[in-house]
């Protein structure tokens, strides 16, 4: 039995991931064996002042030590740490890749948007893809939105957009960004293509439960058109308390919402999917399979 861990350094929160893989056969059984996401949202600083404060630092270097001492509890063998957007786009990158590796002993790895991309779609079984049909893979981060489509089971491209709800929280998305979203799924994709829609990241999996849709079934557009209308009606204060959301959660989900319902009014498409993966189930297969990982006390 291997145990792996993944670790990603997003714009709005950070999450680790352990999982335990058990042989069966002549496959491999990934049992996720922990979960655990801190809300740092280090795209705060990076995206309005270009730098991580010091105060961010600080927390993100907490964050990491605790997600060591954890591993260490669970005796994994193999990690990675992937940084995203807010820590790629500081100027102050290195000092804080740096600092960490000082604090924890731990390397940071930055990721560009497309790598990101095609992470995320490795986290998502090919086993019961239905190869007549088209698929489109959207994750939403706090500072980047990455966009994957697979075709008969094949990978045909993937992009990523700078907008994501930190971004848009604090107004610094040109709306024109949309238009660019919507021409450039439209040169990905024929008029003849079956889409079937799935969405990941945090937001996604709180609005299905927020929608009342079951696990496995698809939410509706109206269903997601009524719940952003039904949230903006309310400020922050009063969407944490009438909808029992979290402080981290309550401002993001709106712009969140709007980038999916974007989307599906872009390529025509009247419901989502929701696989509950993301960036840390991607990790785990490229640790596993193409051997990325690094000793954890090397």
């Amino acid at each position: 039995m291997k145990r792996i861990a993944a670790i990603d350094i997003g714009s709005n929160a950070v999450r680790m991931l352990i999982c335990y893989v058990i042989p069966s056969g002549e496959k491999y059984i990934f049992q996720k064996n922990s979960y655990l996401r801190l809300p740092i949202r280090l795209g705060e600083d990076s995206f309005k002042d270009g730098l991580i404060s010091n105060s961010k630092i600080h927390k993100l270097s907490n964050a990491i030590l605790s997600f060591k001492y954890i591993m260490n509890v669970h005796e994994v063998e193999d990690y990675q740490i992937y940084a995203t957007s807010a820590l790629r786009e500081s100027k102050n990158y290195k000092e804080v890749i740096l600092e960490i590796k000082k604090t924890t002993g731990l390397k940071i790895n930055l990721i560009s948007g497309l790598k990101e991309a095609k992470i995320i779609s490795m986290g998502n079984s090919l086993e019961k893809i239905e190869f007549n049909r088209t698929f489109l893979y959207v994750d939403v981060g706090g500072g980047s939105t990455e966009f994957s489509i697979l075709r008969k089971g094949v990978k045909k491209k993937s992009k990523s957009f700078k907008i994501g709800t930190v971004r848009l929280l604090n107004n610094l998305v040109d709306e024109r960004i949309f238009i660019d979203i919507k021409s450039w799924l439209n040169s990905c994709l024929d008029d003849q293509d079956k889409i079937k829609f799935f969405a990941t990241g945090g937001n996604i999996n709180k609005i299905q439960s927020m929608t009342g849709s079951k696990i496995g079934k698809p939410i509706s557009y109206l269903s997601l058109k009524d719940l952003y209308n039904n949230l903006t009606k309310y400020n922050y204060q009063e969407r944490m308390v009438r909808f029992d959301l979290n402080p981290d959660r309550a401002d993001v989900i709106i712009p969140a919402l709007k980038i999916f319902i974007t989307t599906m009014e872009s390529v025509d498409c009247n419901k989502i999917f929701v696989p509950k993966v993301g960036l840390v189930d991607g990790m785990i297969n490229e640790i596993f399979y193409e051997n990325n990982g690094n000793k954890l006390n090397s």
